[in-house]
This record gives structure tokens, C-alpha cells and sequence, in this order.
């Protein structure tokens, strides 16, 4: 599924191409599932915000992708032909063979459903990268925004079960709201109201968060850092809100021992890959016994993408949308 021109997610059309070839480095997968996000739909409109996107027409969006192993490039070891894997790749997710960076692969174990599974190799270490970037201790408060989506819903269980004191969950309707406080969630606001950060802030006794999980942007974020307890962190990962301009945070904002930093999962996996390895296991143990539930809204045929790109930009579901390739 490729598009040749942004849009809307009509672009996004059924193409018969050559079946990749794996270079140096490289693996090919046969997908299983492959998820849609959010910034995928930013992407095939051209307003995302980072620098790492620099497409070529015709383009073949990314994500995350389950699958096994088809064919294995020059230089890679440790995976076979056949094995069941996971991987993240910014571009060509969406098409029944994938090829990947063989350094970005996860396991994936048999016993694990692979819409579900699809949250292994990106969306689940995001989340789970974040709160180690935020440095979370037991018995503190974690403000999550876009808690209903597919990375918000995993950090506020994540959350949970690294001892979160308490966790205010954000979402922009009633049944994610109600979502959120399911998977675990103590409090949850409507992000959307003027005064949502007074409702967090009541939440709080008047104390303000110690951990803010921020990927909306725009004004949200400034807010955010008003929200924070004297020593308290906002983890920057993302902006769903792009056709607004991310605010400068002010220095002086900072003066009350606050802390904020950005998080990219490609940086995270390179500069500590021990934690990385950490997190995946985690991830990987919590799924196979039931403690993380991995929320699939919606299973689509690879060719209805458009259709997965219009119910993900419609906002209403919670939990995550995943195509899934029709076997031969």
C-alpha cells in the first residue's frame, strides 16, 4: 500500500511491486500485522514534526511489523529463516514482505497473538522508554497524556506496575476516559477543557505531578511543565497536535527544579542498550502472562488502509489499529 502524492487517506492505494531483497544488514519479513499510528497519518499528510522523515514519491509508509523471517541479507547473525520476529521501520510496513534493520529485530514468542504482539518492537518500548527516561520512582505521580492510545494505554499500565503513587490519566472523550481508568488509571481529564490542568492539579492535593508523558504538543506542553512538582520531569516524545507549533518552554519555567527532556526510541536503543534489553523483556514477560494488556480496536485487511488511517484520525477508539495481510 503506497501513496504518490499527501492527502487524505484515499491516496493510499494497492500497488504490485518486485518482493524486496534484504541488503547488508537487513532481514525480510513476512508480516503477520502491522500497526497504524497516529504519525503515520501525520506522514501521509506531510505535517509531521521530525527531522528523520524525508520522503521519496511513491512512498510506503512504516510501523511496527510482525512476522518471520523470509530471507536474511549479508553480515547478520543470530536469526534464522522462519523464526517469528518484530521490528520497527520508518519506512515499508505496510506490504506483505518487509525489509528491516536486522538490529532493530525483537523476538516474538509463538504463544503471543500478533496484532497484539505488534506493540513488542516500537509502540510498547516507547512507552516503556519514556518512563525510564523519566526516571519513575515508587509512590510518585504520573500525568499520561493520550491515555486511551496506543502508546498512552500501555505507559499508564506500565506505570501501574512500576508502583506509580497515582496516575491522571488524559483522553478527549468519556469512553477513553473510562478506557484508561480500566487498564489501571486513578484519575482521568479531559485534556481538551480549558481547564483541565486545574482538574490535575486538584487530583494532586495542589502538590502538581512528579512525571508528565507528553506527546500532544502545542500549548499542552507549557501547561505541562506548570503542572510539575519541584524536582518533577516531562518526557517530550512526540507532538499528535503537529499543525500546531510546539512551544519554546521558557527557562525561567524551570527555576522550581523542573526537568524536561525528549525521548526517540532510536537514540534510547543506541546509547543504552541495556535498558532497552530491559524494558523488552519486561514487555515481553507481562504480555505472555496477562499483567500488560495489548488493546487491538481493530484488525483491517493490508489493502483497507485507508480505512485504518480514517478510523485512526477519527480519535474515537481506544487502543490501537493493526492490518493484517491476508495469507496465501
Amino acid at each position: 500500500m503506497q501513496f504518490d502524492r499527501y492527502g487524505g487517506p484515499e491516496v493510499l492505494v494497492a500497488a504490485d511491486v518486485p518482493v524486496p531483497e534484504p541488503g547488508a544488514g537487513e532481514v525480510r519479513i513476512r508480516a503477520e500485522a502491522i500497526s497504524v499510528g497516529y504519525a503515520q497519518t501525520q506522514m501521509r499528510r506531510d505535517v509531521f514534526p521530525a527531522p528523520m522523515w524525508r520522503p521519496v514519491f511513491p512512498v510506503v509508509l512504516g510501523g511496527d511489523v510482525v512476522g518471520r523471517v523470509t530471507a536474511i541479507g549479508d553480515g547478520v547473525t543470530g536469526v534464522r529463516v522462519g523464526d517469528r520476529v518484530g521490528a520497527f521501520t520508518l519506512y515499508g510496513a505496510y506490504a506483505e514482505e518487509v525489509v528491516v534493520d536486522a538490529a532493530t529485530l525483537v523476538g516474538v514468542p509463538e504463544a503471543l497473538d500478533a496484532a497484539e504482539a505488534a506493540v513488542l518492537p516500537g509502540t510498547g518500548l516507547i512507552a516503556g522508554g519514556v518512563l525510564r527516561t523519566a526516571l519513575l520512582r515508587k509512590g510518585e505521580t504520573v500525568l499520561v497524556h493520550a491515555a486511551a492510545g496506543g502508546i498512552g494505554h500501555l505507559a499508564v499500565q506500565l506505570a501501574k506496575a512500576a508502583g506509580a503513587g497515582l496516575v491522571v490519566a488524559t483522553a478527549g472523550s468519556a469512553k477513553k476516559r473510562d478506557f484508561a481508568r480500566s487498564l489501571g488509571a486513578d484519575v482521568a481529564v479531559d485534556y481538551t477543557r480549558p481547564d483541565w490542568a486545574h482538574e490535575v492539579r486538584a487530583a494532586t492535593g495542589g502538590r502538581g505531578v512528579d512525571v508528565v508523558l507528553e506527546s500532544i504538543g502545542g500549548n499542552v506542553v507549557e501547561q505541562g511543565v506548570d503542572l510539575l512538582a519541584p524536582g518533577g520531569r516531562l518526557v517530550f516524545f512526540g507532538s499528535s497536535a503537529a499543525e500546531l507549533a510546539v512551544p519554546a518552554v521558557p527557562l525561567m519555567k524551570l527555576i522550581g527544579l523542573r526537568y524536561v527532556t525528549g525521548f526517540a526510541l532510536s537514540a534510547w536503543r543506541n546509547s543504552r542498550p541495556d535498558e532497552y534489553r530491559d524494558v523488552l523483556e519486561e514487555l515481553t514477560s507481562h504480555l505472555l502472562d496477562g499483567r500488560l494488556s495489548s488493546a487491538v480496536h481493530a484488525r483491517l485487511p493490508l489493502t483497507s488502509a485507508a480505512q485504518a488511517h480514517a478510523l485512526v484520525e477519527s480519535r474515537v477508539h481506544p487502543g490501537r489499529v493493526v492490518l493484517v495481510p491476508q495469507p496465501d
